[in-house]
């Protein structure tokens, strides 16, 4: 692990009580904007090859419970962002892609369901609780930078999550680890596994650094590992 990468990182990181259902009133809408540095198959850096930001816009509710995310890829030394891919967010992760193309990049792949309200409810307030979490996938997965996307297709993903604990000298941070699987039903049958780092912000209820290091089964080549880093740099906060 790039242990160095996370200190630095972690230096710089600073940053309705419910009516009867009878008489409830609609939902008041919100929105929160996110923007991550990422890193792909690279460290996380502010410039470089295959490094550039990811803009996520969440925003709710929708009718079926959701939310409305969608994310925006702008990779260095590139005159044009690439397409907004919009989604929908269920609070245990799961990630419905229903508009045309059906698209989400790899750091969408990553960070989009770590933005679930109810991924972290098995955290302890001592932050060192083991947990399992699930959720599915349904999108066309954008191969590295190309911006082509495939077909859509349904992935169950299936982590074991480990918290380790407040992060020493980085205020309330804590740390999770985790393994999973993500496997997909349908097409071709495609797997990887996935070992995930999280440093996780309870307050802000939303992950500060993110490494992800995606291993493709059966492993074809060299390329067959795809790691994504990601940093947020910034965040608006709820906005009703």
């Amino acid at each position: 692990m790039k242990n160095g990468l996370l200190v630095i990182a972690l230096l710089v990181l600073s940053a309705q009580t419910s009516a009867p259902m009878s008489a409830a009133a609609p939902a008041a809408h919100w929105s929160r904007h996110l923007v991550y540095q990422f890193g792909y198959n690279t460290p996380v850096a502010s410039a470089g090859n295959g490094t550039g930001t990811t803009t996520v816009t969440l925003s709710g509710p929708a009718a079926d419970g959701g939310i409305t995310i969608s994310g925006q890829d702008s990779w260095w030394n590139t005159v044009r962002p690439r397409a907004v891919n919009t989604c929908e967010l269920y609070a245990g992760g799961n990630v419905k892609c229903s508009q045309m193309p059906y698209a989400i990049s790899p750091m969408q792949v990553t960070i989009f369901p770590l933005l679930a309200h109810s991924y972290y409810k098995s955290l302890n307030a001592a932050a060192t609780s083991s947990w399992t979490h699930s959720y599915q996938l349904y999108a066309a997965i954008i191969p590295g930078a190309s911006g082509l996307a495939g077909n859509p297709s349904t992935w169950n993903c299936s982590y074991n999550l480990q918290g380790k604990g407040p992060i020493k000298g980085a205020g309330n941070l804590v740390l999770i680890q985790g393994t999973g699987t993500l496997d997909q039903q349908g097409g071709t049958y495609m797997k990887a596994t996935s070992k995930l780092r999280v440093v996780y912000d309870p307050a802000a209820k939303i992950p500060g650094i993110v490494r992800d290091v995606r291993t493709h089964i059966p492993m074809r080549s060299v390329y067959s590992n795809d790691t994504v880093e990601l940093k947020l740099i910034k965040d608006s906060g709820v906005k009703h």
